[in-house]
């Protein structure tokens, strides 16, 4: 029997001022269980694989619609995405914090990117890049944090393989 897709309600930080840490918001996430598949990821040059650009892309098309300046793709950000994805692979959960407790400000502070703000998306269940944007661009919060003016850079994480595709887009600035 196969499901729809799904995707979890997004985090975003809260700003706090005069505090050098800050942490997410936590909403309720919503699991659906979903059919298994597996896209194709290929390295690029770039160090992204050229489903991450396809997303990026995807991104900043919907931001200039809106009138927001574009993200452009960071690597600390990625590997704190695919670190994410991974792990809900790995471990069989489907949430924004992991079963140890750790959330996106945590997974974004580890991988050393001084963020003054973040936000994470995560699905589950989508085939294609533009999949998995549709449903994000369908929800509320999630279109929110893809069309946050405030958030400058991108990672995105997808893992391919059993239970998945597992993705992760963390939203970030300096």
């Amino acid at each position: 029997a196969s499901a729809a897709p799904t995707t979890a309600a997004p985090t975003t930080s809260r700003p706090v001022r005069d505090r050098p840490t800050r942490r997410p918001t936590q909403a309720p996430v919503t699991k659906t269980p979903t059919a298994p598949s597996s896209p194709t990821a290929t390295k690029q040059d770039s160090g992204h694989t050229s489903v991450e650009e396809q997303v990026i892309a995807l991104v900043n098309a919907e931001r200039a619609k809106e009138g927001c300046g574009p993200v452009t793709g960071n690597s600390l950000l990625a590997r704190a995405a695919q670190g994410h994805s991974d792990d809900m692979a790995a471990r069989d959960f489907f949430d924004h914090t992991n079963p140890d407790g750790a959330g996106p400000g945590e997974r974004v502070t580890a991988t050393g990117y001084g963020w003054s703000t973040y936000g994470e998306n995560i699905a589950m269940g989508q085939r294609t890049a533009e999949q998995v944007m549709e449903s994000w661009m369908n929800s509320p919060g999630h279109r929110a944090n893809i069309l946050n003016c405030s958030f400058k850079e991108l990672g995105v994480g997808l893992h391919t393989g059993d239970g998945g595709p597992y993705w992760t887009q963390v939203f970030g600035a300096r």
